[in-house]
């Protein structure tokens, strides 16, 4: 028999098209394979993963909102040292983290301002006691007629100014640190001490022995640390979530298991640019160990609500991902993703809708382990 050309040709045509569909059909057959998903177990292989199943339950379960933030202080608690009058630095053996007690010895200044400080307030009083008693001679000798009004009254006005003197001189002298009744000619002295105004620690000190503070520098900063607080940064979208009095526990990334119980007290109503305010949280209790611009976590529980929920078991993680295993007959289970959301006493939130379906809740991990070396095979 003699075939035409034509006919030669289609049917080398036909010959490549079954070819081609053999070799799609297999790679179709080798995909499904790979991301099979179902499970069937033997009756023996049953009674051994200990399968139990159950259904979705609605429990209360408290979302816990995760936050970061620092150590802050107060500005109330925060003090700059400065001397009034400036001076040179004498003498201090403070460092930054010294820890101090309320009127301990800062610092030792010297200079001869102080000394000419003294002088003035002592000589104003010696001539305000003159002219105290020349006052009272004038209104003697006006009320006998035998002295004029005139002298009277520039009696009177060098009493009163003298005594403005005075006690501007003696805020000056309390403002240095010296006791203006405790002054006479043998006390004058030429240093004054700067004592700590509150018990805390040293956070920075400026300036080194010999060098001359002005008055608008400052020497040492102090920090109060009994009134420190959490300073969280919270963003837009959970702001609605918090409110004033709530608890939140803080932790450390160098000491997580050491726990911190806090209150908030302050919620920061101005957004910042990247949309996000400070919440600012109380300690329960002080602890030492706690300093300033450490960084912290935080976790608060927000209001409990009913949760379509599952126990923990039933979850398995796999490549990233959460899975339960949903009955499909006798022995045969079917492994679906599923969203999950918080735990809390052994259950798991399920954002998956899953309806009523029953859902492996004990043996889901055995039944993970034979879907992949079935897999693997």
């Amino acid at each position: 028999m003699k075939f035409s050309s034509n006919t030669v040709y289609l049917f080398a045509a036909f010959l490549l098209l079954i070819s081609a569909c053999g070799s799609s059909n297999e790679e179709i057959v080798q995909t499904e394979t790979s991301t099979e998903t179902i499970v069937k177990l033997t009756e023996p292989q049953f009674k051994n993963a200990g399968i139990k199943t159950g259904s979705i339950e609605p429990k209360s379960i408290s979302t816990v909102l995760k936050l970061n933030g620092q150590i802050d202080v107060p500005p109330q608690n925060m003090i700059s040292i400065s001397i009034p009058l400036g001076g040179y630095l004498k003498s201090t053996k403070m460092l930054p983290g010294t820890r101090i007690n309320k009127g301990d010895v800062l610092a030792v200044m010297e200079d001869p301002q102080y000394i000419e400080l003294q002088q003035d307030y002592l000589v104003t009083l010696s001539r305000m006691s003159y002219a105290e008693q020349e006052q009272k001679r004038q209104k003697e000798l006006n009320s006998a007629k035998a002295g004029s009004d005139k002298a009277l009254q520039m009696a009177d006005s060098e009493f009163k100014t003298l005594r403005i003197s005075a006690a501007a001189l003696t805020e000056k002298l309390r403002l240095i640190g010296i006791d203006p009744r405790r002054l006479n000619e043998r006390t004058i002295t030429r240093q004054i001490v700067i004592r700590s105004p509150i018990t805390g620690f040293i956070s920075k000190v400026n300036g080194n022995i010999g060098s001359y503070v002005n008055p608008s520098d400052v020497l040492f900063e102090l920090i109060n640390p009994k009134d420190i607080h959490l300073s969280l940064t919270v963003f837009e979208k959970d702001l609605n979530k918090l409110a004033i009095g709530q608890s939140a526990v803080a932790f450390s990334n160098n000491d997580p298991q050491r726990k911190y119980n806090t209150k908030i007290i302050l919620i920061n109503r101005d957004l910042s640019p990247d949309r996000s305010v400070e919440v600012h949280c109380h300690f329960e209790e002080y602890d030492k160990t706690l300093v300033p611009g450490m960084y912290m976590n935080a976790e608060i529980a927000l209001n409990d609500k009913q949760q379509a929920t599952l126990p923990e078991n039933s979850v398995v993680s796999f490549e990233s991902k959460q899975y339960v295993f949903v009955e499909k007959d006798k022995f045969t289970y079917e492994m679906t993703e599923v969203e999950v959301g918080e735990m809390e006493n052994g259950f798991i939130s399920v954002m998956t809708n899953l309806g009523k379906r029953k859902i492996v809740t004990d043996g889901a991990y055995a039944l993970l382990m034979q879907l992949k070396n079935v897999a693997e095979e």
